[in-house]
């Protein structure tokens, strides 16, 4: 009897060890439980390598290319490969087939045309938000107090066209302050405002707080009350098709992290 207690005994130990050293595992499908980094990076899976392409709102372009280079610089063997556009004109190109791995809106709105279907699960994700301000030459030689003035029949207005994101919010603040702006141009993207009001083929333009801030002081900013009804909210997806999901992954995840968020802030953004 003392011989069949202590096999007992030896077979219930090793039971618990082969219990305890299991690795845990998540969902159905029984794939290894894996975090994120504050700089991005999956723990316990490989470190991401190879390229991606990410599609980026325009008003993204200086602080995405920051990031990205601070990203292959944080993981060598990385290429993060970019194209800046109005929101509204990459999702054309990703319904039509155009490449990409990650997709950076301007605005919710424009996230929502791509179907669940195109996104990766658990995407998108809310990473920064921004506000609309006026751009003058500096100085401000035409005296603009608020968006008010913008409506003065001798101004040379420029604003963004209404399917992108900044000409949807343009149309919010018009609403909100009661007027009806006459643009001489509606242009496809924030920077093509911005470079308007730089070159002086117009007095002011409807720009972001972030492309004031960002002009290195060849335009000025003019804020205005009405910019609080139109705060656009900037999501992150990761697509279904990416060549390269865990990479996608990773830096849609380092654009959201502590390093991101930084980098973001310093440039005028808001937190989302």
């Amino acid at each position: 009897m003392r011989t069949s207690s202590a096999i007992a005994i030896v077979v219930a130990g090793l039971t618990l060890a082969a219990c305890t050293t299991q690795p845990a595992t998540s969902g159905a499908t029984g794939t290894t439980a894996t975090g994120t980094t504050a700089s991005g990076t999956a723990t316990g899976s490989a470190a991401p390598s190879g390229s991606i392409t990410v599609f980026a709102a325009a008003s993204l372009q200086r602080t995405f290319t920051e990031l990205g280079k601070e990203y292959e610089q944080q993981h060598p063997g990385t290429t993060i490969t970019f194209s800046f556009a109005g929101s509204s004109d990459l999702v054309s190109q990703i319904r039509n087939g155009a490449p990409a791995d990650v997709f950076a809106s301007a605005d919710e709105a424009n996230m929502a045309k791509l179907a669940t279907t195109d996104l990766a699960t658990g995407w998108p994700r809310d990473f920064a938000t921004n506000t609309l301000e006026i751009a003058v030459a500096p100085g401000n030689p035409e005296h603009v107090a608020g968006l008010r003035d913008l409506a003065a029949s001798d101004l040379q207005v420029v604003t963004c066209a209404a399917p992108v994101p900044c000409g949807a919010a343009t149309a919010k603040v018009e609403r909100a302050a009661g007027i009806q702006l006459r643009p001489v141009s509606e242009e496809q993207s924030v920077t093509d405002v911005l470079g308007k009001v730089e070159s002086g083929q117009a007095d002011a333009g409807l720009v972001y707080v972030t492309d004031v801030e960002g002009s290195a002081g060849k335009v000025e900013g003019v804020p205005f009350a009405e910019s609080s009804e139109a705060v656009n909210t900037y999501p992150i997806g990761v697509l279904e098709e990416s060549a390269n999901p865990g990479l996608a992954a990773s830096f849609a995840a380092y654009v959201r992290s502590d390093d991101g968020r930084t980098v973001l802030a310093d440039a005028g953004f808001g937190a989302p």
